[in-house]
């Protein structure tokens, strides 16, 4: 593409991980500013990502929270950093976070183009008539949008951009990481696996303990699972009976490690607590096949993760990055989260196919190499493009009424 004046502005609430391998390679290809709300945050025990590599990075606070002022300051900070930067286009996360809300604000008021970033779904939540008619006035806004895949591409067209200004490659994982991390410790097999106190066979699930991740009725599916894989009919199958488990913490930790508890799971279903990035391939490496059971989730990106380790996986059809990456018996399967018995039966169809799994996960790798972070590169450098073609979107007079009433509101 052609180089535009100025650089590529990218707002993020936080550089993580995940986010640090997207802006590297965006950085190799444009002159990328990313600015990150807070350096860290209570939600996610990553540790500090530092440095910037191949783009310039700016903090606006050390910490989740602001130290005074609210989202004044906020505001004030977003719109300091853009003046700062002059971007020729600001790839913005969504329309709901003030700094996001500040990134449009600030766009509309210096008339530069503004990508909208979203993967967000139609049935990720429910839907409310007015809120949608708001979001529909943010998202006219913006000149293009990056989003995520399929469903996401479906909305964000809904609510109100036309198909030929929203691109693909928003939610990727680095898959070499994965990739050269899952092979390594498949190679270092024994002494890993003792290391880290691993079973021998086990389904891997790797989610922050909230409801929405489905943990339990997961765990009420493996006991229903272990229960049909010791029937005479399974053990002819050639079923085998795995360990589960699960990466993560959160505030239901109590509640899972109670129905594990009840369910006398306690020598079978293992905990191993919050892993960092680096950790992570050695857990997908070692597992037979990854699950993610969510009733909603906008992607998905530990499914991404898995695949690229070169595991099976067994997602939620309520996960957004299903339609895109879970072909049915060949990178794995699909369920209904509410469905225990469904569940269940998938566990028992994979660890009675173990010899079948590898193909299964060959395919899983191959499919997931085109969402990775050259798949972000060029969706957002498509959209840089067409935004600085295109002309910029009329603004409503109301609009930024509508942005500094929506961050107003949210101040309290």
């Amino acid at each position: 593409m052609n180089q535009p004046k100025g650089c590529l502005a990218i707002l993020f609430d936080r550089i993580g991980p995940y986010h640090f391998s997207r802006l590297k390679a965006i950085g190799a290809a444009l002159p990328t500013v990313a600015i990150e709300t807070y350096g860290l945050d209570d939600v996610y025990k990553w540790e500090l990502v530092k440095g910037s590599d191949s783009f310039k990075r700016v903090t606006l606070f050390a910490a989740k929270k602001p130290e005074s002022g609210g989202h004044a300051t906020l505001v004030q900070r977003v719109h300091a950093a853009l003046d700062d930067c002059r971007p020729a286009a600001v790839a913005i996360p969504g329309w709901v976070e003030p700094a996001a809300l500040s990134a449009l604000q600030w766009c509309l008021s210096r008339k530069i183009p503004a990508i909208m970033m979203s993967d967000s779904t139609e049935w990720d939540q429910p839907r409310i008539f007015w809120k949608e008619w708001v979001k529909g006035n943010l998202v006219r806004l913006a000149s293009t949008a990056l989003v995520a895949g399929t469903p996401h591409a479906t909305y964000i067209e809904k609510l109100g951009l036309v198909s030929d200004r929203v691109f693909p490659g928003y939610d990727v994982v680095d898959n070499d990481h994965f990739k050269r991390g899952a092979d390594l410790a498949r190679q270092h097999e024994p002494e890993l696996r003792n290391k880290h106190a691993l079973p021998q066979h086990y389904f891997l699930a790797s989610a922050r303990f909230i409801e929405k991740k489905n943990l339990i009725r997961l765990i009420q599916a493996y006991a229903r699972y272990r229960a049909r894989a010791k029937s005479p009919a399974a053990r002819e199958q050639g079923a085998e009976i795995w360990d589960l488990v699960l990466l993560g913490e959160g505030p239901m930790g109590d509640d899972i490690r109670g129905q594990i508890a009840t369910l006398n799971l306690k020598e079978h279903a293992w905990l191993y607590g919050f892993r960092q990035y680096d950790e992570l391939p050695i857990f997908y490496g070692l597992a037979k096949v990854f699950v993610h059971a969510s009733t909603t989730e906008q992607w998905g990106l530990v499914v991404n993760e898995a695949m690229a380790s070169g595991l099976p996986v067994l997602v939620s059809n309520r996960c957004g990055c299903a339609m895109d990456l879970v072909q049915e018996g060949g990178t794995g399967f699909s369920f209904d989260p509410f469905n225990v018995e469904q569940m269940a039966e998938l566990m028992v169809r994979c660890s009675s196919n173990s010899t079948g799994l590898s193909g299964m996960g060959i395919a899983a790798r191959k499919l997931v190499a085109n969402w990775g972070c050259n798949r972000f590169v060029e969706g957002l450098t498509r959209a840089v493009e067409m935004a600085i073609k295109v002309p910029l979107p009329k603004t409503p007079v109301l609009a930024p009424l509508l942005i500094k009433y929506l961050l107003t509101r949210d101040a309290g």
